[in-house]
């Protein structure tokens, strides 16, 4: 490790622009995607449910019954999140009917970013239906180019599309260093559950 001396000068200017929403990604095969993306889910409700404006996180490859700790604590916050899928692909026992709730699934999240009501809309895991197909990517990008200024729109998941990463204002690549579970440790309970 190479020690360095704190910073003393300040590092960049204040942006003169405007406020409104933005379109963030969380992509690559590193660990820590939706966690941030549940994070800041959970900093925009803590600071913007007071002001009556809400944040909404849909799960595209969750099932609705999902109990993970996410879901147990946001139930508590009273920060809503729905899974709209049946679990990943090798999990599925009808990939027609897992791509027919990915669709289903856009319809209600499509609508929550357009419709205005939403600070911040997270669409935790939705690469996955466009790089299988299951969505139209166009109807996506136009989504996102036609939400209210205000809407923030969060997006997480390995192999985000070249388009989504061009469109988007910020884009963060989570890169895989190391993994317990390549050491033949199994996943743990309130770490990757």
């Amino acid at each position: 490790m190479q020690i360095e001396t704190p910073p003393t000068d300040k590092r960049y200017d204040k942006p003169e622009g405007e406020r409104r929403g933005l379109v963030i990604v969380h992509t690559g095969d590193g660990k820590g995607k939706s966690t941030a993306a549940f994070g800041l889910a959970l900093r925009a409700f803590g600071r913007t449910h007071v002001h009556g404006k809400l944040v909404k996180i849909f799960q595209f490859m969750k099932v609705p019954s999902a109990r993970f700790g996410e879901h147990r604590i946001f139930e508590q916050l009273g920060l809503p999140i729905e899974g709209l899928g049946d679990g990943f692909s090798w999990k599925s026992q009808d990939l027609e009917h897992s791509a027919q709730l990915a669709r289903d699934g856009w319809q209600k999240a499509r609508a929550a970013i357009l419709g205005g009501e939403y600070f911040m809309v997270t669409l935790d895991e939705l690469t996955y239906p466009l790089i299988y197909g299951w969505l139209p990517l166009d109807d996506v990008l136009q989504t996102l180019r036609d939400r209210p200024r205000h809407v923030h729109v969060v997006i997480t998941g390995r192999r985000c599309p070249p388009e989504i990463i061009e469109l988007a204002d910020t884009v963060t690549e989570m890169t895989l260093v190391k993994h317990a579970f390549k050491a033949g440790i199994p996943a743990q309970r309130g770490i990757e559950d």
